[in-house]
């Protein structure tokens, strides 16, 4: 067995798999296709060619939603098992199918290029957005920084979807200024580096997260703030692991929001909701109850879906690969679920999210039984606290 793949397979306890099927029977996929497994691609790497498996095209099929994970009794880790697999893959020009003809991809290696590239990444401001720009506001610095992610590409490559995921970065800002806080923002900052990442390019993922790095210790920032569940797992859980302890409070903002309940008095509504669990913010980082607290604080009605925390169903697709007919199998069934509750607004806290259900939804074929409107939980908040606002005016 090479190097690469045999400490690969003894980090990650394959060696503990018992060949009991467990991930096999919750894994999305292998729901659908029956020919795929988990424990195949653990078998393949331990009872046969391993280095055959570095160019099985399964290997990128995994979601790395991470339900196997919780399911295992043997605490093999799966998901970091496919993740540093594609590493090695990687090396020798094996990769996934990459959706929208790997565009993003090709953005965030364009990002790498120069640590002083330039953007045009903050046009979207508008004046009643109280933030501090880094590095042209210094007067009156705070030491709470927004990573505002690649919301502000998101919209303008996937207008056909009408998306406006700048709402959450925008609702994001008016949630910390009522809270009194006037985020840094960074004009040159730069993608995490998250799909590079699990689609195994791990080079270009450390300049990322060393830029990056780089660039918010520059502000001064003491505390780092997110909307995204990718880019808070990241920086939380993967950039110490591949560039050092950051020195930097990482902080998810439903965490921020749950611990400032008192000062967050919202509109009173009658909207019955559900609440879609992302795979990194929830079984990853451990994030459930805080966004629940939140709903159940603006006096919504939380109408769960049967699969939710642990059990949640991811939204079909991961890294912007392999987009295909079972990513929509799953996106749709997942939908399907939300709808059934009975709830009017199904909420998310993960732009990707957001993005791959509303496509599913985009499809003419899509029933009626799998339409629901969909939100970030900041913009809910950011809305609920307008219409507050209104009222005491008025």
């Amino acid at each position: 067995m090479p190097m690469g793949i045999k400490d690969i397979v003894n980090r990650t306890k394959a060696y503990h798999c018992l060949d009991c099927g467990k991930c096999t029977s919750v894994c999305p996929i292998s729901l659908l296709k029956e020919d795929y497994s988990p424990r195949r691609l653990v078998q393949k790497a331990l009872l046969e060619k391993p280095e055959s498996l570095l160019k099985d095209e399964f290997l990128w099929w995994c979601l790395t939603c991470s339900m196997c994970d919780e399911i295992c009794e043997s605490d093999v880790h799966y998901t970091e098992f496919v993740r540093d697999l594609r590493a090695e893959a990687h090396k020798i020009g094996q990769e996934g199918v990459y959706a929208h003809n790997g565009t993003m991809q090709s953005i965030m290696r364009m990002m790498t290029l120069s640590p002083t590239l330039k953007q045009n990444r903050l046009d979207w401001l508008t004046k009643d957005l109280k933030v501090k720009i880094y590095p042209t506001d210094s007067a009156s610095p705070t030491d709470l920084l927004y990573f505002v992610g690649c919301l502000p590409y998101f919209d303008k490559f996937f207008t056909n979807l009408e998306l406006n995921t700048l709402d959450i970065a925008k609702s994001t800002i008016k949630i910390l200024n009522h809270l009194g806080i006037e985020p840094i923002l960074m004009a040159n900052e730069k993608c995490c580096g998250h799909d590079l990442l699990w689609t195994g390019d791990i080079e270009n993922f450390k300049k990322l997260a060393q830029q990056n790095i780089e660039e918010i210790k520059r502000t001064g920032a003491k505390k780092i703030v997110f909307s995204c569940a990718e880019g808070y797992q990241t920086f939380k859980q993967e950039y110490p692991k591949h560039i050092g302890a950051l020195d930097i409070e990482v902080i998810h903002i439903s965490e921020l929001i749950a611990e400032n309940l008192s000062q967050l008095t919202t509109h009173n509504s009658q909207l019955k909701v559900t609440y879609q669990d992302p795979c990194r913010l929830g079984r990853f980082c451990g994030i459930y109850e805080e966004p629940r607290e939140i709903i159940n604080a603006m006096e919504l009605k939380l109408n769960e879906m049967p699969k939710n925390r642990k059990s949640a169903i991811c939204c079909g697709t991961s890294g912007w690969m392999n987009c295909g007919t079972y990513s929509k199998q799953i996106q749709l069934a997942r939908l399907t679920e939300a709808k059934s509750t009975g709830a009017d607004l199904l909420i998310t806290s993960c732009p990707k999210c957001q993005i791959h259900f509303k496509c599913a939804m985009n499809d003419e074929n899509t029933p009626k039984e799998a339409k629901i409107e969909i939100q970030d939980l900041t913009t809910l908040i950011a809305n609920q606290l307008n219409k507050r606002k209104k009222d005491v005016n008025e």
